[in-house]
């Protein structure tokens, strides 16, 4: 493991092999679906149910990641959360019947929200210590992991049809980035508000801001979870694209959100988050809709590309600002975020079951816009102004408070 002597540096990379092995994770087993649909003789409908297990792992998460951030703090919990789920690898293909694969997946889905949490709640209090802007970079990481994993599935599967070897390299990759992430983690969390110390021991209904904030997020992932899941086959049914073009919609959409991702942090500085979610969101969602009218195939990768790059830096400006209100307020809205991207493909399925494709992507449109409305409604820090924010993207702030980590 090369070291690196800025503390900011050696933070930040520490953190993004948070995000890079949740990244990794998920996109490992997804890249598995039809191997476990063979193994475990599954219709259509129970995949589709197998799926939907995990988002409600997480959503059902929330109480216990509440607890468990007071209990062990971001950085203890991030890891353990991380090696819970290469453990569930294994678990998932050994799993010998259906009910047993159910709950390794509602298991996920509860580690998922963890390790969300905790990795989130990372990337926030590295933003407040050291005043520079790096959430978006952080999510990019994520998608980088997403897309390693893919890369990782098409040369096992060349080189063999086993899914616990596939299973058994990716569980090694998971736990050499959590050894690489452990010592770099900050070991103190973003300073809580004084309301949620005065309340915390006794459970409330969330504020009306953090439930904007739940929604928006949530609305958020089903965008962008939808068009993983459902571009290729709308590009090939519906489009009539030919099979080496339909995986384009895909590669656009992880493309734009990439790239976006890695100026993201740039345009917070400049134009606010506030603007980044509204204008962003709604560029998403207009120019799948205008796409979805169009027809045709460069319409539909037009429109695929808008999603990526409007939607990219939504999450991250939503965690930013749902950190800053505690990290109950961080748990509930990563809760419904991490709710939203596992389930949310599964609920466009069951739209394009009883209408078409098009009115199920359609419903993805509609999410962007409304993600967009619910930014009106949230009270963002204003990135755009480093000196009231104490944030900047480029040089670090000049003395910052002493070092939360190793």
């Amino acid at each position: 493991m090369f070291r690196v002597h800025d503390p900011f540096r050696r933070a930040q990379l520490a953190i993004a092999a948070l995000f890079c092995a949740l990244g990794f994770q998920y996109a490992t087993w997804a890249s598995r679906i039809p191997a476990i649909k063979a193994h475990l003789g599954l219709t259509t409908a129970e995949v589709g149910l197998l799926l939907m297990a995990a988002g409600i792992g997480a959503a059902a998460s929330f109480p216990l990641v509440a607890s468990l951030m007071r209990r062990l703090g971001s950085r203890r919990l991030a890891l353990l959360s991380a090696l819970g789920l290469a453990l569930l690898l294994f678990a998932l293909a050994a799993a010998p019947d259906y009910p047993l694969a159910l709950l390794v997946m509602c298991c996920d889905g509860v580690l998922v929200g963890c390790l969300n949490v905790a990795m989130n709640a990372q990337g926030a209090a590295l933003e407040v210590e050291y005043r520079r802007n790096a959430m978006a970079r952080l999510h990019a990481t994520f998608s980088a992991g997403s897309l390693f994993a893919a890369l990782l599935a098409s040369g096992m599967n060349a080189l063999t049809s086993t899914v616990v070897a596939h299973f058994g390299v990716a569980a090694v990759i998971l736990v050499l980035l959590v050894a690489y992430a452990g010592p770099g983690l900050l070991t103190r969390d973003q300073p809580a508000p004084v309301k949620e110390k005065k309340t915390r021991r006794s459970w409330s209904l969330p504020a009306r801001m953090t439930l904007w904030m739940g929604l928006a997020m949530a609305f958020g992932t089903i965008t962008e979870g939808a068009m993983n899941d459902w571009s290729a086959l709308y590009l090939r049914n519906v489009a009539a694209a030919s099979a080496e073009l339909a995986p384009m919609g895909i590669a656009v959409v992880s493309v734009m959100m990439v790239l976006a991702r890695l100026f993201a942090d740039g345009w917070r500085s400049r134009w606010g988050d506030a603007r980044i979610v509204r204008v962003g969101s709604a560029v998403a969602g207009l120019g799948l809709a205008v796409a979805l009218l169009a027809g045709g195939v460069v319409p539909a990768l037009l429109g695929f590309a808008c999603v990526g790059l409007g939607i990219a830096a939504v999450t991250p400006c939503v965690y930013v600002a749902a950190a800053a209100r505690g990290s109950d307020a961080l748990t509930l809205v990563a809760a419904m975020g991490t709710t939203g991207l596992l389930a949310g493909p599964p609920v466009i399925g069951f739209i394009a079951s009883a209408s078409s494709l098009v009115w199920g992507l359609g419903a993805v449109a509609v999410s962007a816009v409304i993600v967009s409305l619910c930014s009106l409604r949230i009270r963002w820090t204003d990135a755009a102004e480093p000196a009231a924010a104490g944030l900047t993207d480029g040089a670090p702030a000049p003395e910052p408070a002493a070092p939360a980590h190793p």
